[in-house]
């Protein structure tokens, strides 16, 4: 995709050109189909209009109605056929792209194309499964700093008060991930990341608070994905205040936070969102799942390796903070809705592609799986999962595969537990001491009301008078309860479950006395 906009700082209307390169890997197709909003009454007139679609500058017949842009082919394609067109246009959005006043009361415009917005101002295939390399060529205000996706190709002024501003990403990504900002932006040039400029660009307002705020963790969060994933993909990292979102947005390239991002004071929470967004840049962006239903791969993954990086850089008891706030997150959310479950099926309302859940359990699933398999497996999974699907689509199946693969195991029945079925494990626990024998006796029941049934792994940990660390037990949940003997010297301190933070669980352990 090619697409030539003209902004004004007068008026919400934009002026286009899409140019569109498509290749063809089938024969017999008579049409392109692209997604576009139309402009419509019940829209108040907003919407786009198109005026003109040539293919080798010979006008072609198309027809734009119900959000559909079909063009009718020259002739039916050819497996291997590559067309291109251009389409002039023009319009307001009605969303997608915002052109609207800033916190400082400074008009801009922010892209929020998340999950399917991208078809109300850019003519596309916006769906997931997409991705294409693109380039920006906006004409706007010189008043105005421009920034995209990829690296800045051109900055030239076109006299009276415009210039042009041209970004192009040589890298594949799907529509949702294109990103344009326009507004009275402060820029700097932070650092470099193997050869990659490190940017952030934040209101003039807040240059000196903007600037110290995003300053870290950037580079520090990209050394660490690189060293424990796979190469970063893209040919910059921007990080970019705006005002079409409220947390993040992980925009390929060029990463969209909130109007309040700019803090002065690096606080934990955006310090948390940074590292989100960033690590979304391998997990979402260069592996994207092929279907919204897989979202957990993207928000799951984003999540656990945001706690993984924290593990690395505040240490381990940061880590389990974070997994143990996740945990009882899960938990509120289950309150209300026991039967979710994180991959969904057919999901067709678009509000409801991401909930709480999906963050959150998606991070535990990761956990246990990483439990599950050990380190070294689950680290080389990783690997091979990012490096096979890196820049194409995955699914959840496909994930499993290559986890399979590293450990030799069958996965299925633990992805059929976490994944495809709804409810979370509850647990009522006893143990009792035994002089005469040396030993404590555990028994445990899943007591949850679901009607789902697990079969966890379960910790114990028993710990002796002095001990600082507990010796670790496990016990293996087969069915609605198990028990387990322990040897032991002397009656224990304290006996707990789940001494390393493993289990996504809720439960209560008492001793009993006999």
């Amino acid at each position: 995709y090619r697409f030539e906009l003209t902004l004004s700082d007068t008026t919400e209307k934009m002026a286009a050109v899409a140019g569109v390169k498509a290749k063809f890997l089938t024969s017999g197709i008579e049409k392109l189909r692209l997604d576009l909003v139309n402009r419509t009454d019940q829209r108040d007139g907003r919407g786009m209009t198109v005026s003109a679609i040539t293919h080798n500058r010979s006008a072609i017949r198309f027809r734009h109605e119900n959000d559909v842009l079909l063009i009718d082919l020259p002739a039916s394609s050819k497996a291997g056929q590559v067309l291109e067109f251009s389409i002039s246009y023009s319009g307001i959005p009605v969303t997608g792209l915002l052109i609207k006043e800033n916190k400082y009361g400074d008009l801009s415009v922010f892209s929020d194309n998340w999950p399917d917005k991208a078809r109300h101002w850019l003519p596309t295939v916006d769906h997931i499964s997409d991705k294409a390399t693109s380039e920006f060529l906006v004409m706007a205000p010189d008043h105005w700093q421009v920034v995209s996706n990829g690296l800045l190709q051109e900055h030239s002024s076109l006299g009276d008060g415009m210039k042009l501003t041209h970004w192009k990403q040589s890298v594949p990504i799907a529509p949702w991930l294109y990103v344009l900002a326009a507004a009275d932006f402060a820029v700097q040039y932070v650092d470099e990341f193997e050869h990659k400029s490190i940017q952030t660009w934040v209101y003039r307002q807040d240059r000196e608070a903007g600037f110290y705020d995003f300053a870290v963790p950037t580079r520090q969060v990209l050394e660490y994905m690189s060293n424990y994933v796979g190469p970063f993909a893209y040919e910059k990292l921007a990080n970019i205040q705006g005002n079409s979102v409220g947390g993040g947005m992980e925009a390929a390239s060029a990463i969209l936070y909130g109007d309040d991002s700019v803090t002065g004071k690096r606080t934990p929470r955006w310090r948390y969102v940074i590292v989100h967004e960033l690590a979304h840049q391998w997990f979402g962006n260069a592996v994207t799942e092929a279907n919204w239903d897989d979202v957990w791969l993207s928000e799951g993954f984003s999540t656990y390796f945001s706690y993984l990086y924290f593990a690395h850089a505040d240490g381990h008891d940061a880590f389990v903070k974070h997994m143990m706030d996740a945990r009882d997150q899960v938990f509120e959310f289950y309150a209300d809705e026991p039967g979710y479950r994180i991959v969904h099926d057919n999901l067709g309302d678009m509000s409801k592609v991401t909930t709480p859940q999906i963050y959150n359990k998606g991070a535990w699933v990761l956990h246990m799986l990483r439990n599950r398999i050990g380190d070294e497996n689950w680290w080389a999974g990783i690997r091979n999962y990012y490096t096979k699907y890196m820049n194409d689509h995955a699914s959840t199946t496909d994930f499993r595969l290559e986890m399979e693969s590293v450990c030799d195991c069958d996965l299925g029945p633990f992805f059929d537990q976490w994944l495809y079925q709804g409810g979370n494990i509850v647990l009522d626990g006893e143990w009792h001491y035994d002089g005469s024998t040396g030993t404590i006796d555990v028994s445990i029941a899943q007591v949850q009301s679901d009607g789902f049934r697990f079969t966890p792994d379960i910790e114990i940990g028993v710990f002796g008078k002095d001990d600082k660390v507990p010796s670790v037990h496990r016990l293996s949940l087969g069915g609605a309860r198990g028990r387990l003997t322990i040897p032991v010297v002397g009656k224990p301190a304290s006996v707990v479950i789940d001494p390393r933070t493993v289990l996504l669980a809720r439960w209560t352990l008492k001793e009993t006395l006999k």
